[in-house]
């Protein structure tokens, strides 16, 4: 039986300037925000106008199904790998682009949601190209895109995602990390930022249509002040949005000046935040806020 806290690595020196690094502007004026409806008066809390017929039919040539050309760059595709690693005669099965080293910069990894798979995070055409700007963003920018699977969404799920992220760490020793969950993959969020040598290897969290757990708030993540970002659609029928924008209050109250933000899509489903995230915005917001401690 895995022992799940039971990592390759267990800590990190911080050695490089947050403030140093920044990703590099990539087609931002197709993916950035296309109108803030309201926000709070830190700027913490985004209303985002969505709009179907805008974001969805025109952006899409076939809604949901493929984006428009001028979305889409296929420059990832020479880097792109179908791979797997073994880490204790487990096999992890990634779609990886980029190439690890001691010169990377950032990692990214996206963990797919119930009925999902490493696919779904590397294809080009869905969520309206932005699993491709991501991928952009890292190859462009000295970075590594994962997209794994994983068994389940409990205890073995974190011990597989935890093991790749330390197999990578040890390659890329001085990269920020930044996971990327959607849908019941924050359930594995939570995991990761709960168990102190996971948190220890990430240095920002992203939800993205998640479920809410309480336990965020007093997790070994937060204390280190590992930035968190959610993003929800105002219409999600899966996972009311009041439920993590509750969590998101809950952060900012016990945590005077805690690095979160909040970005609520008007009328959005449950997808929304996937196709709507600005990616590199909210990177580098997470890079200037990059704990200063491991």
């Amino acid at each position: 039986m895995l022992k799940p806290i039971v990592f390759l690595v267990v800590v990190f020196a911080f050695i490089s300037n947050a403030s140093a690094f920044s990703l590099a502007p990539y087609k931002d004026s197709l993916f950035q925000y296309p109108d803030v409806i309201d926000q709070s008066a830190d700027g913490s809390l985004v209303v985002v106008d969505y709009q179907l017929e805008r974001d969805l039919r025109q952006r899409d040539s076939e809604p949901e199904r493929r984006v428009r050309g001028d979305y889409v760059s296929y420059k990832p595709r020479w880097s792109e790998r179908d791979t797997s690693i073994t880490v204790n005669g487990v096999r992890l099965p990634h779609i990886r682009v980029g190439t690890a080293n001691t010169e990377t910069a950032i990692i990214t990894l996206y963990l797919h949601g119930k009925g999902g798979n490493r696919h779904q995070g590397a294809d080009d055409q869905t969520f309206g190209g932005n699993f491709n700007r991501i991928k952009n963003l890292m190859l462009r920018n000295n970075g590594v895109y994962l997209s794994p699977d994983m068994t389940n969404f409990e205890e073995r799920g974190h011990w597989e995602i935890g093991s790749l992220i330390a197999a990578y760490k040890q390659e890329a020793p001085n990269a920020a990390v930044y996971v990327a969950c959607g849908s019941m993959g924050s359930l594995l969020c939570y995991r990761l930022a709960d168990n102190a040598v996971t948190a220890a290897m990430i240095d920002g969290l992203l939800f993205l249509g998640g479920a809410r757990d309480d336990a965020l708030v007093s997790s070994a993540a937060v204390k280190r002040k590992v930035p968190i970002f959610f993003g929800h659609g105002s219409a999600d029928q899966v996972y009311p949005w009041t439920r993590q924008h509750g969590l998101f209050l809950a952060l900012q109250k016990k945590h005077r000046q805690y690095p979160v933000r909040f970005a609520l899509f008007q009328t959005g489903s449950h997808g929304t935040p996937i196709r709507m995230l600005d990616w590199r915005q909210t990177l580098n917001w997470m890079l200037t806020n990059r704990p200063t401690s491991q």
